[in-house]
């Protein structure tokens, strides 16, 4: 029995996406008001506050000295860390700062205008708070991938949050990751609690300017509620990926690269884009056996069976359109000229090209960032990248002849706006003598 719906790319458009494509655009109103309580509790109670609901949400009772985790902890977490996993953490870190430097853009200024010069600074943001969820897997490529960004961009105070664990502590992984990048104000503090905490501070936990990081639907509601007291980063849902695949592409490649986007979590998307009606038959009669082979079968066929679908298309640039149309966070592009479509690729997370590039490699250690638009949002946001750590800061300097070259155009357009307060401020400087 095939697992995959598969429908003709004629029955998709703007308006019949949501019957084929189930995202879950997050029922954040069913808890809203549960996450404001917390958040109230937080900003009123501090310290108090969040011992009581870790207490509640995850089971640990914690004293106040032990929110924040100590120095000899972190140290410890060297020793218990697998050697070849701390090499592969070293390894992706290089390859993460290195892919970060190469977006940094110098200050920059051009002439405007006959003695007026205009550009642009960049600065880093102070402070910002990085949220790393517990819950089904411990993943310290996520802290890797936060954390790279914000220390090339600068930042001076990086603090984390992470719900501690059963045992009390925090997977010595999720540490080690951090303190590569010199984070040691690390705090056993999750949910909506921590997202409270980072954006009003505690006796314990510091204010901060930003929150990035993913989480549950607490954690998103949190993040949301606060976004008039701290900026935060892009909405996020279930993982997805788009494969668009032609009938140069390995079965085998789509298939095990479509698994491996779906094993995360039962709620995750998966779509296969073809033109080639061979291919989209020998997915079908294979799927079913590399999905027994899966160590996370039951999540795969939850999420196959309720979240996935191929897709029938006419030829390729009707592939580009669906994918378009999706907005994919992930998008697989298996066909004999990938870079050739790229051009017309206008809404995707990230992209990767070609049979040797699979989704994994940027999820690790590539250098690109595995945080990224999901439901649909890539139409409206980028993945995380250093700019999500800067600030841009326009910056004009006229001489006399610059002022007089534009003081005609602003004085009529204060004019007309009927800001006349601005029209001094330019007069005034106009009768000084040359």
């Amino acid at each position: 029995m095939n697992p995959l719906k598969i429908v003709n790319s004629d029955e998709l458009n703007e308006e019949s996406l949501h019957r084929y494509i189930p995202r879950s655009e997050a029922q954040l109103d069913s808890i809203r008001k549960s996450v404001n309580n917390i958040i109230q509790k937080v900003k009123e109670r501090g310290d108090k506050a969040l011992i009581n609901l870790t207490q509640k949400y995850d089971g640990v009772k914690l004293a106040s000295n032990e929110i924040q985790i100590s120095k000899e902890e972190i140290s410890q977490a060297y020793k218990k860390i697998d050697t070849s996993l701390l090499q592969a953490i070293h390894k992706a870190k290089e390859n993460l700062v290195k892919f970060n430097k190469a977006q940094k853009r110098e200050d920059w200024s051009i002439e405007i205008a006959k003695g007026v010069t205009a550009g642009q600074v960049y600065r880093p943001l102070e402070t910002i708070g990085i949220y790393i969820p517990g819950g089904r897997a411990i993943y310290p490529s996520t802290v890797l991938m936060i954390a790279a960004p914000a220390y090339v961009a600068g930042i001076k105070e990086i603090i984390m949050c992470s719900p501690p664990q059963k045992n009390r502590k925090i997977a010595p992984e999720i540490l080690v990751a951090a303190n590569e990048f010199k984070i040691d104000k690390i705090y056993k503090v999750g949910g909506a609690q921590a997202i409270a905490a980072m954006a009003y501070g505690t006796e314990t936990i510091p204010k901060v300017q930003k929150v990035i990081g993913p989480g549950n639907k607490w954690v998103n509601t949190a993040k949301q509620l606060l976004s008039n007291v701290i900026a935060i980063d892009a909405p996020a849902g279930p993982s997805e990926v788009l494969i668009i695949a032609d009938e140069f592409a390995n079965p085998n490649y789509v298939i095990v690269d479509f698994i491996s986007q779906i094993e995360h979590d039962p709620d995750n998307v998966g779509i296969i884009v073809s033109d080639s009606e061979n291919l989209i038959n020998q997915i079908i009669s294979s799927i079913e056996k590399y999905v027994k082979d899966s160590k996370r079968n039951t999540i795969v066929e939850q999420a196959l069976h309720n979240n996935s679908i191929i897709i029938k298309a006419e030829n390729l640039e009707d592939c580009v359109r669906i994918s378009n149309l999706i907005a994919p966070e992930h998008l697989e592009i298996l066909v004999e000229n990938p870079t050739v479509l790229v051009k017309d690729i206008k809404n995707a997370g990230s992209i990767f090209l070609g049979p040797y590039s699979p989704i994994p490699l940027g999820d690790y250690c590539a250098g690109t960032n595995h945080i990224l638009p999901t439901g649909g949002t890539a139409k409206k946001y980028s993945g995380l990248n250093l700019f999500d750590f800067l600030k841009t800061i326009d910056v004009l300097n006229c001489d006399k002849e610059g002022l007089k070259n534009l003081s005609k155009t602003a004085i009529k357009l204060a004019e007309f706006e009927g800001l006349y307060g601005h029209k001094r401020s330019i007069e005034e400087r106009l009768k000084d003598k040359d």
